[in-house]
């Protein structure tokens, strides 16, 4: 594989601001990052240091401003809607909070990580959505509804959900943060086995120091910068 395929994401000079006028803010400066298909990265640092920022401008969910960002070898500053919604197909999004919608079944709030990719005969559908929830650990709970199932078996049938299109690469926003330290423990083991059986690469904003040890990679924003990049 050649170096430049294996980078999933390319980041140079990336500078960021909110508002306008007098009231605009610089939230990022100048930032230049590289992450290697398949790698397991954390990013840590204090509220408002721009974690998030960094997060939705990966996810193609924030346009870039000024500098340059490469994902999946495309260019995002200037990207077009259509090649900037192509992209958000190829990634799975995982949140603190498990955003699964209560009237249905586990299997069914799976189903719906598909329907971004439309078209999916619904045999199939199923197939994918119970396989997904059968790397989760959760065979057994395929037709139990939210209200029926744990903090930490919430938070899976989530990650199935983000799991299920097999995404290039996986973007997380605090996903261990509400759960107890075996439920954690757990989602975080699953992201770093997709890494090595599937080649996902998994970036993870945390402040939840109990996951730092499974990491590949730990980078620490502060204040928009990045002042610490660390092999584990």
């Amino acid at each position: 594989m050649a170096m430049e395929d294996r980078n999933v994401i390319e980041v140079r000079g990336l500078n960021h601001w909110f508002g306008t006028g007098d009231a605009r803010k610089q939230a990022l400066y100048d930032l230049d990052l590289t992450i290697e298909a398949g790698s397991f990265t954390v990013l840590m640092g204090p509220s408002g240091s721009g974690k998030t920022t960094v997060l939705t401008l990966l996810g193609c969910l924030r346009s870039v401003q000024d500098g340059s960002v490469r994902l999946l070898g495309q260019e995002l500053n200037g990207a077009s809607e259509p090649t900037l919604i192509a992209l958000r197909r190829r990634l799975g999004f995982i949140f603190q909070a498990h955003n699964l919608h209560e009237s249905l079944t586990a299997l069914q709030n799976v189903m719906m990580g598909l329907q971004v990719h439309g078209g999916i005969p619904h045999r199939l559908a199923v197939r994918a959505a119970t396989h997904a929830l059968g790397l989760v650990g959760l065979s057994d709970r395929v037709d139990y509804l939210p209200a029926n199932l744990s903090g930490g078996q919430k938070q899976r049938v989530a990650v199935a959900r983000a799991l299920i299109g097999n995404p290039a690469l996986v973007l997380a926003d605090e996903p261990t943060a509400a759960l107890d330290a075996d439920s954690a423990a757990e989602v975080v083991g699953l992201l770093k086995r997709l890494g090595s059986v599937r080649g996902t690469t998994t970036l993870l904003v945390t402040h939840d120091n109990r996951i730092l040890e499974r990491a590949d990679r730990i980078l620490v924003l502060e204040d928009g910068r990045i002042v610490s990049d660390t092999i584990a």
